[in-house]
């Protein structure tokens, strides 16, 4: 299925940390609205990720155009993100994303 035909669906795939190799099961978000890829901060914060500070800050707008109560995005988080057979090396901004520890939209 082309990327641009995903709406919205909720998917289990892995993300691994770059220096240790160590996957992590997530739960990932594929909306095609959303314009990046994205790892929830307490979630990255929690796991161990390193996190990447930013030099200028990104604001960041819910799916509803309202401004997100976590604030502008601060940090980065580079990480291996496995799909099946598939492993891509990106880069996440880290966000206030609630239930969801991972956003994959279309960077």
């Amino acid at each position: 299925m082309h990327a641009a035909a995903i709406k919205r669906g909720i998917d289990e795939s892995r993300v691994g940390k770059t220096r240790s190799h160590e996957e992590i099961a997530v739960k990932a978000l594929l909306d095609s609205r959303a314009t990046g890829l994205f790892m929830d901060t307490k979630f990255t914060k929690k796991k161990g990720f390193k996190l990447e500070r930013l030099k200028n800050l990104l604001q960041i707008k819910n799916v509803n155009s309202t401004v997100n109560i976590g604030g502008a995005i601060t940090h980065q988080v580079e990480c291996n993100m496995f799909f099946k057979e598939h492993v891509e090396r990106v880069q996440m901004d880290g966000c206030n994303s609630g239930k969801m520890q991972v956003i994959l939209g279309m960077p």
